[in-house]
């Protein structure tokens, strides 16, 4: 690793991170912050954060590994394959300022496998392996059992708050 960049969140920068990448090694990681003044430097990330994490999840810090392992399974099993291979999403394609207004423009909606498919730099292999596994995918059972997934989930975190609570 050559660099390494975040934001200024507390809950991510630390002393033991900044040990990390600077003790024991030849060169230490270069490390920087977001650019001055550009307080949207992360804002797609922070976008991703409510859409990936918190709308799913919720704001529960979680620290039983038991629970990431669920948490990554939901990901992996449920909540990606219908993402990528049937939720449609619009791509922003320009933007141009008329007068005092910024005026959009976005392509047609597709989902993230219908633009892999188009891309011509993608291995024939590849899109091939993204057909199989499109094909053995079901919008609606995949949707039924991450919302069953999703409700034994957050018993789980219940059960892990009220246990805290009372200990």
């Amino acid at each position: 690793m050559l660099g390494f960049a975040c934001d200024n969140g507390s809950e991510f920068l630390n002393y033991d991170l900044i040990r990390f990448f600077n003790e024991g090694r030849k060169e230490p990681v270069k490390f920087t912050r977001r650019r001055p003044y550009k307080k949207n430097d992360a804002a797609h990330v922070e976008q991703k954060n409510w859409t990936h994490v918190r709308q799913l999840f919720g704001y529960d810090r979680i620290e039983d590994p038991a629970t990431v392992a669920i948490m990554n399974e939901i990901y992996r099993a449920y909540w990606n394959p219908l993402q990528n291979f049937f939720i449609p999403c619009m791509k922003l394609v320009k933007k141009e300022r008329v007068g005092a207004k910024i005026k959009k423009t976005y392509d047609q909606p597709k989902t993230p496998y219908q633009r892999l498919l188009e891309n011509e730099h993608l291995h024939r292999h590849i899109k091939e392996r993204l057909r199989i596994a499109r094909q053995w995918k079901n919008p609606f059972t995949l949707r039924q059992e991450l919302n069953r997934r999703l409700r034994d989930f957050v018993r789980l975190v219940e059960l892990e708050r009220k246990r805290r609570l009372a200990g």
